[in-house]
């Protein structure tokens, strides 16, 4: 159950657990919970003890918002030291999250009953770049839905081989591919949105989420997300979660699929106002831009590993802020026979399938900054290399044609570099190898950035959001002048929440 998988032949299926043979998996519940309107916010939790993983999941569940839960594991399980996972459980030592590959089968499985089901599913969280063994673990227990990408879980994370994480993750999709046969539906998300965490222009953080995700496509996943890490300006974020929408419907459109976005990844404000203001105008974006799922943290994040219940008053805090503007009336925008206008646009249903009916950017009133044309000269290039996925992202990275800026892996160009403009734009100061000079290009490229200016940039969004938090005169008294703000995008608001989402979880039923 536990061993590291086989070689690069074919891959024998994995029976799942009856729990996941059931289920009606990961992607159908936020499906039905987009459908009804209602934003899943989900915690980053990991704990080593049995106990408190279940009782961490128990009160992620039981949250005053619709949710979905997290079993985060351990640096050792994701670097493959199962040796090292056993001996520190055997001594008592700390672990950073949950040794699925190294606690029995069986405590796992108790760990989840009762807890996660079809209206509660369970998500596991590893970072590992050769996840074979992570996969059966979690398959052996119950459970179907991941996340990671041959590419952002190798590249950020590691010093292995792209060549060698590719294979590994294609054995791993078959893996969870083959589950189908029981029932199961799995579900993997993409974490190439997420790529370094910040100072990474979103036209690649939208490449790479769509390659992972045609790679999965390829590999028998029938059921993915695309994420996207929020970054320093609302309006550049809303362009390019826009963006990403619009792509995977033009380029998956035989795959149940929705966008996730994470909360900021870097640097976080240090005072609980400016971490909860962030964490506000990050769910605010997921609505606006039309993401499915909110991948939150915490006012505890610049300090320490949260507390369970500074998580639960974290997804209780986003749903709020979500919910809050998922009331407020679309923009006007009309193409072809639809239209959305006035207080009737307020509906959520219209608002969250908008990307189906009107194009994005009009219906955000968002400036076309060149953020698509390179995201699709970029994918194009790639898919032009080969005819499978994963040879042509080896091939891309070979060649310079996809570059990670501040990325150290080996088979990175290392080439690229980027700059923050004092709005918080991410812009290219050098685009290396990378097929997509001109495609964007509004002026001179700015500087690259030095020492000083890395340290600055890195720490915009901290800065920023500390300084609004200590302003009073930055946040809006009330609701009303919230409202009055027109709901400009950046605009301070209030961060008082409603005491609960308007979609409770039982108000959504089984995702069949």
């Amino acid at each position: 159950m536990t061993g590291a998988g086989g070689g690069a032949g074919a891959v024998p299926a994995v029976r799942p657990d009856a729990a996941a043979a059931s289920s009606c998996g990961f992607g159908a519940f936020v499906a039905r919970a987009r459908a009804a309107g209602t934003l899943v916010v989900q915690p980053r939790m990991g704990m080593a003890d049995p106990l408190r993983m279940r009782d961490g999941l128990r009160a992620t569940r039981d949250a005053e918002a619709v949710t979905v839960g997290t079993v985060t594991l351990d640096s050792y399980t994701r670097t493959g030291d199962l040796e090292a996972a056993r001996r520190a459980l055997a001594e008592g030592v700390g672990l950073n999250g949950y040794p699925i590959a190294t606690h029995p089968a069986d405590t796992t499985r108790a760990v989840l009953r009762g807890v996660a089901d079809a209206r509660f599913p369970v998500q596991v969280r590893h970072g590992s770049a050769m996840p074979e063994h992570i996969v059966r673990a979690l398959l052996a227990v119950g459970l179907d839905a991941t996340e990671g990408g041959p590419v952002s879980y190798c590249l950020p994370y590691s010093r292995t081989p792209l060549r060698e994480a590719v294979a590994a993750w294609q054995r791993s999709c078959e893996l969870l591919a083959s589950t189908r046969e029981y029932g199961a539906e799995p579900h993997l998300e993409t974490f190439g949105g997420c790529l370094m965490g910040q100072l990474c222009p979103p036209s690649l953080l939208i490449a790479v989420s769509v390659l992972e995700a045609l790679f999965f496509r390829q590999h028998g996943l029938t059921s993915v997300s695309l994420s996207y890490a929020q970054q320093a300006d609302p309006r550049q974020d809303e362009e390019a979660l826009t963006v990403l929408g619009r792509l995977a419907g033009e380029l998956l459109p035989d795959v149940d699929h929705h966008v996730v976005l994470y909360a900021y990844m870097g640097v976080f404000p240090r005072s609980p106002g400016g971490a909860r203001l962030l964490l506000e105008d990050a769910a605010r974006l997921a609505v606006r831009a039309g993401a499915a799922r909110l991948i939150v943290k915490t006012t505890a994040e610049a300090h320490r590993i949260p507390t369970v219940g500074e998580n639960v008053r974290a997804l209780e805090t986003a749903a709020a802020a979500a919910a809050g503007e998922g009331s407020r009336p679309a923009p006007t925008a009309v193409r072809g026979p639809h239209a959305v206008a006035g207080p009737h646009a307020a509906d959520r249903l219209d608002r969250l399938d908008r990307f189906d009916r009107l194009d994005g950017l009009e219906a955000l009133d968002v400036a076309d900054t060149g953020i698509e044309a390179e995201a699709r000269a970029l994918i194009g290039a790639v898919l032009e290399l080969d005819a499978d996925v994963g040879r042509a992202l080896v091939r891309a990275f070979a060649a310079g044609y996809l570059d990670v800026p501040y990325c150290l892996h080996p088979d990175n160009a290392g080439r690229a570099r980027t700059s923050l403009a004092s709005d918080g734009r991410l812009l290219w100061s050098s685009v290396g190898s990378m097929p997509i000079a001109g495609l964007a290009d509004d002026g001179p490229r700015p500087p690259i950035l030095g020492s000083a200016g890395l340290i600055s940039a890195l720490s915009h969004v901290q800065r920023t959001y500390d300084d609004r938090a200590a302003d009073p005169s930055a946040v809006a008294p009330s609701a009303a002048a919230a409202a009055a703000s027109g709901g400009v995008p950046g605009t301070p608001r209030t961060s008082v929440p409603p005491p609960t989402t308007s979609t409770p979880r039982r108000e959504l039923g089984l995702t069949t």
